[in-house]
């Protein structure tokens, strides 16, 4: 009988907590990595993330902690990484142990923006990780409901599908349903794109635009969507399933989405400077949006997306963004 994987999580923000907490309820121990030492001895003496979900209490004896990312990254046989992509290029460079040989699970929402790649394609170049180790985790499911134990859904991404199944089995729960999938790139497109419609359903939000709009807004996005990851990488997929539309609708429509809290900042004037310095978290929206306009640029046959192209006006080029969205409401239909 083979041994259990060791599964150990990277990063310390709210997604990285709610995914140890769904660890927690299947394995004996689970490897956190932080960078904060505050953060980690606040864990082991109060029990619970001083930052992000502080309602959720963790047993301290469930959890091998550690600010050494080699550390947890040689104990580990399953890494996790859920370290915003702004961030991960320069936490990665900390890495001197060879993890060719480990299990990557990207819950990363957004691409390198230092080379335009996906994080699995980043893991497969520069790490030498077979693609058929390389699994990506999608939604639909906020953090803060995982925190609450609400009914959620997860979706695992993975070519080698008896690998997604076990990484599936570690991570559901009576109040977690997950399902596997094979195609890890388009969902890992998915899950970058669906940050750039949150923060246009956010700016319709802070404009004024009423639910009327945003039905539009979003049933646009979704075949926007359609078209950006066929043109990247062609399969048989249902963008109607829920890591595709269904992850799309929850971070465009509900409370909890920072990416639409963002844009809603922008929508009723704010600066994108100054709604990013007053927000904690990471919009990881403002970096996909740069990304996947280049990723179009570089494609030999561009795509159409007004969308895209209107947040990326608002955000990137200091556009006023009632003026490009009075524009984008003649290209929706």
């Amino acid at each position: 009988m083979s041994k259990p994987l060791k599964y150990a999580v990277f990063g310390a923000g709210s997604w990285a907590t709610a995914i140890v907490k769904m660890l927690c309820e299947n394995l004996d121990t689970v490897g956190w990595y932080m960078r904060s030492v505050y953060t980690k001895e606040h864990l082991l003496k109060e029990q619970h993330n001083p930052s992000y979900l502080s309602s959720v209490e963790f047993k301290p004896s469930q959890l091998k902690l550690s600010n050494d990312i080699n550390e947890m990254a040689k104990w580990a046989d399953v890494l996790v990484f859920v370290i915003p992509s702004a961030f991960i290029h320069s936490e990665l460079e900390k890495l001197t142990v060879d993890i060719s040989k480990k299990t990557i699970v990207s819950a990363v929402k957004g691409i390198m923006p230092e080379t335009g790649k996906l994080v699995g394609e980043h893991f497969n170049d520069d790490y030498k990780i077979p693609l058929e180790h390389i699994a990506v985790i999608a939604g639909p499911c906020h953090a803060e409901e995982v925190a609450l134990e609400r009914l959620s859904y997860l979706t695992i991404a993975c070519t080698d599908q008896e690998l997604g199944q076990t990484i599936a089995n570690a991570l559901s729960s009576d109040y977690i349903n997950t399902r596997v999938s094979d195609d890890v790139i388009g969902i890992e497109y998915a899950v970058m794109l669906k940050n750039i419609y949150a923060i246009a359903a956010g700016i319709a939000h802070g404009l004024g635009y009423g639910d009327n709009f945003q039905s539009v807004l979003m049933s646009n996005a979704i075949r926007e969507m359609k078209r950006f990851i066929n043109k990247m990488h062609k399969m048989k997929r249902n963008i109607n399933d829920s890591a595709y539309l269904g992850d799309l609708l929850v971070t465009g429509y509900s409370a909890f989405s920072r990416n639409r809290m963002f844009g809603n900042m922008v929508g009723k004037g704010y600066t994108v400077k100054s709604a990013q310095m007053e927000m904690n978290m990471v919009a990881e929206g403002y970096y996909a949006t740069k990304s996947a306009k280049q990723l179009n640029i570089k494609n030999t046959k561009k795509t159409k997306l007004p969308i895209i192209d209107a947040v990326y006006a608002i955000l990137y080029e200091n556009k006023n963004p009632k003026k490009v969205f009075q524009k984008l409401t003649e290209k929706l239909n």
